[in-house]
């Protein structure tokens, strides 16, 4: 399975760092020429985007699987190509040290880094949360396997966050397969941690990541769903 090379190099790049719009600015007319410029680009990739966009004003994104280097630029072209940045404010989560960094600081923010202080009396859940709360539109994108490299369990922090601030989940995936990518329509979470999980399970059954050996499991670790069970 052949992925973008010199064709696209350059132009997945310039979509990677050029989004001048954090998440606490309005969103710009640059990102409709980007949204442009992707969907430009993606027949050149041997791409297409599928699916219609979300209409919650904010929701959790959970991308699965994630095997490779390579989801994040595809996926930044898909993205911008399908309306997802143009529309929604977006972000990820960074340690809040990573944003005090000289140039690469500035820069992770303006590609939408939520920064999060681990010294705060208050955990990254829970800073999320407020986040989110203090928002009117917000896209939280996150990869619940946490590392490219296969593993035996998600991660629960989309789960907690989008608990605790009464969000949507869509789930988005990058098929290598049909060359294809969308977002899923919502899951709203019920606090029954099996039941939730089978329906990403459902979902992904037939989602082909580039490397398929390195896709893991969905679910989480014993304890931690006995724990959400709990909460």
């Amino acid at each position: 399975m052949q992925t973008p090379r010199n064709l696209s190099g350059a132009f997945v790049f310039i979509l990677a760092v050029m989004p001048d719009t954090s998440v606490i600015r309005p969103i710009s007319r640059s990102r409709r020429w980007l949204q442009k410029l992707a969907q430009a680009l993606l027949p050149l990739m041997g791409w297409r985007v599928e699916g219609p966009l979300p209409t919650a004003p904010k929701f959790v994104l959970i991308l699965h699987p994630h095997t490779s280097n390579w989801d994040l630029p595809i996926g930044l072209v898909c993205a911008h190509a399908l309306g997802l940045l143009a529309e929604w404010p977006y972000g990820f989560m960074v340690k809040d040290s990573a944003v005090k960094w000289p140039v690469i600081g500035p820069l992770i923010q303006r590609l939408g880094g939520i920064a999060i202080d681990r010294r705060s009396r208050f955990n990254a859940v829970e800073q999320m949360v407020q986040n989110f709360n203090s928002r009117e539109r917000l896209m939280l994108a996150i990869t619940p396997e946490g590392t490219r490299k296969r593993t035996p369990f998600w991660k629960s922090g989309f789960y907690h966050i989008a608990l605790g601030a009464s969000l949507p989940v869509h789930p988005a995936y990058l098929d290598y397969k049909r060359r294809a990518a969308g977002v899923g329509p919502a899951v709203w979470l019920t606090g029954d941690v099996e039941a939730d999980l089978q329906k990403f399970r459902e979902f992904f059954a037939n989602i082909t990541p580039l490397y398929p050996h390195q896709a893991g499991d969905i679910r989480f670790k014993p304890n931690e769903g006995e724990r959400l069970k709990s909460s």
